[in-house]
């Protein structure tokens, strides 16, 4: 089910389980299986994050493979 989704859509899905398993209406079957997808879901968002983050870390290096470190705000300068 993940594969086919991207970060944002797979997110959009398990907001939608959530919701559905929040209203208390779902047989236990339909629910077990309900809250198996958004744990999927959960863990296919996690690995996303953790893949762009590692990408923003190995952006953010200079020449010599360093890490550049920058203040978060208007005037950022390398720390």
């Amino acid at each position: 089910m993940t594969e086919k989704l991207d970060f944002e859509n797979a997110l959009k899905e398990l907001e939608r389980l959530v919701k559905l398993l929040e209203e208390d209406e779902l047989p236990l079957e339909e629910a077990l299986k309900t809250f198996e997808n958004g744990i999927s879901l959960s863990r296919y968002c996690a690995k996303c994050l953790d893949d762009a983050e590692k990408r923003i870390q190995q952006l953010s290096r200079d020449e010599d493979g360093e890490p550049m470190l920058k203040a978060w705000g208007g005037d950022s300068e390398d720390l």
